[in-house]
């Protein structure tokens, strides 16, 4: 059992609590893995360099919760305001081998890493898994931007290491404050369909099933395999409401792609009968209690079999 989060936490310090973000009332420690991305954490140059030599107060705040469970943090890394911590139970670690992390900065032309990219890859009881964290540039007019951001992360993460790229691997979540938006209709056109619950409308123009349609590219071939899900209602009142007044979007997602049997048939030339990874997601949700931000975090619950 596989439990994810993404959270824009705005460069706020932790929250008092985190039991039903990481739902250890429901779950309890029947989780094996944790996976919690993070945008926007601080990072003025005080709190970075202090950051650097200690760990950071997210992190050690996620430890301070986990550890006593029964969790060790696996890996970790950092680029600037992204931040990707990786926790397990210690009966999985002999069987997890060759983890490897990555960054790539796509702000600033590559020179700043506000935006951009970071990974952490590993062979799970034998399978390959790559988790990616991702902040891509905000904004309605921007679209091409996040494309071209995304398309520069795909191709840069592992670049000249022996390691696959992250399409490449069996099994990859692609998740964080992607910022893909509702193309063409206004804001009041929007808070009505929601209103009225006319969710069909809005799929039709959300940008990543459209550019996956439309956008040529890297994300034409890419996106159609992506498991995309609905977030909940509250979440678009939530960004309605909002002080900046923008139109509601599914700006943070989790995103996940099994590498399908087809394609490891073309690339090995046989079909695997048995050493196959399979997933299936359990829940997927938004949790609205969480105020120390403008983005609220959300999870999701997957089970794996191997």
């Amino acid at each position: 059992r596989l439990h994810l989060v993404t959270w824009n936490v705005g460069t706020a310090s932790p929250p008092p609590d985190v039991t039903s973000l990481l739902q250890l009332n429901s779950l309890g420690t029947t989780t094996d893995m944790y996976v919690i991305g993070l945008q926007e954490v601080n990072s003025k140059i005080t709190n970075f360099l202090s950051d650097l030599a200690f760990d950071d107060p997210w992190s050690i705040f996620f430890m301070t919760v986990l550890s006593p469970l029964g969790y060790m943090k696996l890996s970790s890394v950092r680029m600037q305001g992204l931040l990707l911590l990786i926790f397990v139970k210690h009966v999985h670690l002999p069987f997890i081998r060759d983890i490897h992390t990555h960054y790539t900065r796509t702000g600033l032309y590559g020179y700043w890493g506000n935006k951009g990219g970071v990974s952490i890859r590993m062979s799970l009881f034998g399978h390959t898994i790559c988790f990616m964290n991702c902040h891509l540039p905000a904004h309605m007019e921007n679209t091409e931007q996040r494309l071209d951001d995304f398309e520069k992360i795909l191709e840069m993460q592992f670049e000249g290491e022996d390691i696959p790229s992250p399409l490449d691997h069996e099994l990859l979540f692609w998740f964080g404050d992607l910022n893909f938006r509702i193309a063409d209709y206004g804001i009041h056109f929007v808070r009505e369909s929601i209103n009225n619950r006319r969710f069909s409308l809005l799929w039709e123009k959300d940008q990543v099933g459209w550019l996956s349609l439309f956008g040529g590219l890297i994300l034409h071939s890419i996106l159609s395999f992506w498991q995309l899900v609905c977030l909940l209602i509250s979440l678009f009142t939530l960004h309605f409401c909002s002080e900046k007044k923008r139109k509601p979007a599914w700006t943070d997602r989790i995103l996940w792609k099994v590498k399908n049997n087809y394609e490891i048939e073309a690339k090995e030339g046989e079909f695997p009968e048995e050493n196959t990874i399979s997933v299936s997601q359990t829940n997927y949700l938004s949790h609205m209690s969480y105020g120390i931000s403008d983005h609220k975090p959300v999870t999701g619950t997957f089970k794996l079999e191997v």
